[in-house]
């Protein structure tokens, strides 16, 4: 009997990430096709924002979260988890937008942390 794909949430927190996001974005779901991705954004004012919802807009895996101000990764974080958890999501991944964390690691990310109950 064939086994579903886990449903991977990808959190992306940024603040001035335009210039990284859209190539971030596409390198994400070249490696996790299946997988959404929510972009918490502080009120970027270089329209990193406002790029996130004209992608939302033409790409159903793309969600965005517009914050009022910079309020910071610990926050974003939080309500990460709490978008993951309200749409039972098996894993959340949190990535930061300047490629610090490469993409192409993802999948197997997800195949090993389905071991584990928790994987940092």
């Amino acid at each position: 009997m064939p086994t579903s794909s886990p449903r991977v949430l990808v959190s992306l927190a940024t603040y001035n990430e335009l210039e990284n996001l859209p190539r971030l974005v596409d390198e994400i779901q070249r490696h996790l096709p299946d997988a959404d991705i929510l972009v918490i954004d502080d009120n970027s004012p270089d329209g990193t924002g406002r790029w996130c919802d004209e992608r939302a807009a033409s790409d159903p895996r793309v969600r965005c979260l517009h914050r009022a101000g910079k309020l910071g990764l610990g926050t974003a974080t939080i309500a990460a988890m709490q978008a993951a958890i309200e749409a039972r999501y098996d894993f959340l991944l949190n990535m930061d937008a300047d490629f610090s964390h490469q993409p192409q690691y993802l999948p197997e990310l997800v195949e090993r942390a389905a071991d584990v109950d928790v994987m940092i």
